[in-house]
């Protein structure tokens, strides 16, 4: 035989089956207070997530999570060459957290093109080059085609913001000059335009052929500026990073693409803060809505609270039904949060309804990222809080006389 629950029997009853008076408004401000908090709370976290990965991802896959090039003094554009030795490729080769890793290099040059000049910095790569990245953000064209030798060292790719500000397209001609003690002209051809989104890129940046690099600088067929490194979980990237540099040879160095880009990534660390903030101002309103409500509840039960007294109730039985009441109400909210906060989490996902200007913040749309843990963790702690703090209000029961509560109008 089961023993019946009284607290929770009569928290049913009057959560349920009684018809509210005054708190009935009050309870739906708290319900919706809480389905609110909840929500805004989801919608954060999923929206810095997914900013961080984007923006991380951006940054990636133009130049890798890793460089590698020679240990100098040399602090310009142009990178010095060296040659990879086996055995910094077979610890490369052997290191299973690397994706890939492929040569580059790179030299400051100006574009003349109708009327126009624009300084630029060639990233030359070669026929290894992972194209994977860049054919997602292909504007117009292709990329280069390295079967034609000839015709390779002829190909070029541009950024969207330089083919706008030199009114290019693809197909089109241009001038370049290598800036060197004798600037050198080559002719190029875009074959492809593309748009990475972030302006450090866009505008510093046009890919060719490597082999452009060797000839103008008078370097060996093997010679290269640096190699870029891909990993494949950018959570482990200080753990890969400190095995590339132990297994580097005494004349190279690397450095990891927060060292590359410590202004972005200094920026991306600033909205974790942000997220803190709103999550503690979410949580605090939804715990004085549900205070609120618990009191006018209180107050408007406090006949019947007199009367559980005086047929002997305790004290802590009287603040069971109340905390039960409030996990109700509390659970609702919860409920509607969740609803509100997927529903508009998965638009905005599969619809990208709503739209960002690039310019301002490298991204042509809001991201989302949701994880379950993420929306059980608020959850749950939405809950306990929303409980725990309660009971400072449900203690003044305790207080109620049984004779003038139920004398209480």
């Amino acid at each position: 035989m089961q023993t019946l629950n009284t607290e929770y029997f009569i928290a049913k009853r009057i959560s349920v089956k009684a018809e509210r008076t005054f708190s009935k408004l009050i309870v739906r401000i708290a319900i919706s207070g809480v389905m609110l908090s909840l929500a805004v709370m989801m919608l954060s976290v999923a929206i810095i997530k997914g900013f961080k990965t984007e923006i991380q991802d951006k940054v990636r896959g133009f130049v890798g999570d890793i460089r590698i090039f020679k240990l100098d003094l040399n602090n310009s554009f142009e990178l010095s060459p060296f040659k990879a030795g086996p055995e910094t490729i077979r610890a490369l080769k052997n290191n299973r957290d690397i994706a890939y890793f492929q040569p580059y290099s790179t030299k400051p040059a100006i574009i003349s093109a109708n009327d126009e000049v624009e300084g630029i910095n060639f990233k030359g790569i070669d026929q290894s080059y992972n194209w994977d990245y860049i054919k997602k953000h292909l504007q117009s064209g292709r990329v280069i085609n390295f079967s034609d030798s000839a015709k390779a060292n002829q190909q070029i790719l541009i950024s969207s913001f330089t083919a706008q500000r030199l009114k290019l397209k693809t197909g089109d001609d241009f001038i370049m000059t290598f800036v060197q003690d004798h600037p050198r002209k080559r002719k190029f051809k875009i074959v492809g335009i593309y748009d990475i989104g972030v302006e450090e890129i866009d505008k510093s940046f046009v890919i060719g052929n490597i082999n452009i690099i060797r000839r103008l600088n008078n370097w060996g067929p093997d010679d290269i500026g640096g190699i870029e490194i891909g990993i494949k979980k950018f959570s482990s990237l200080p753990k890969v990073a400190e095995d590339v540099y132990e297994n580097l040879g005494a004349n190279l160095k690397s450095e990891s693409v927060r060292d590359y880009f410590p202004n972005i990534f200094s920026w991306l660390s600033l909205l974790d803060v942000n997220t803190r903030v709103l999550l503690v101002l979410m949580m605090i309103v939804g715990v004085i809505n549900m205070i609120t409500a618990l009191l006018i509840i209180i107050l408007e039960r406090t006949n019947m609270i007199g009367m559980l007294k005086a047929f002997g109730m305790t004290d802590l039985s009287i603040i069971k039904i109340f905390l039960y009441n409030a996990a109700y109400l509390v659970g609702i909210g919860l409920l509607l949060g969740n609803l509100l906060g997927l529903g508009l989490g998965f638009l905005q996902k599969y619809t990208q309804v709503f739209k960002l200007t690039q310019s301002s913040y490298y991204l042509k749309y809001v991201p989302i990222e949701l994880h379950f843990i993420d929306v059980l963790v608020l959850n749950v702690a939405t809950m306990l809080i929303c409980v725990a703090v309660l009971i400072l209000p449900s203690l003044l029961i305790s207080r109620i006389s049984p004779l003038k509560a139920i004398k209480f109008k």
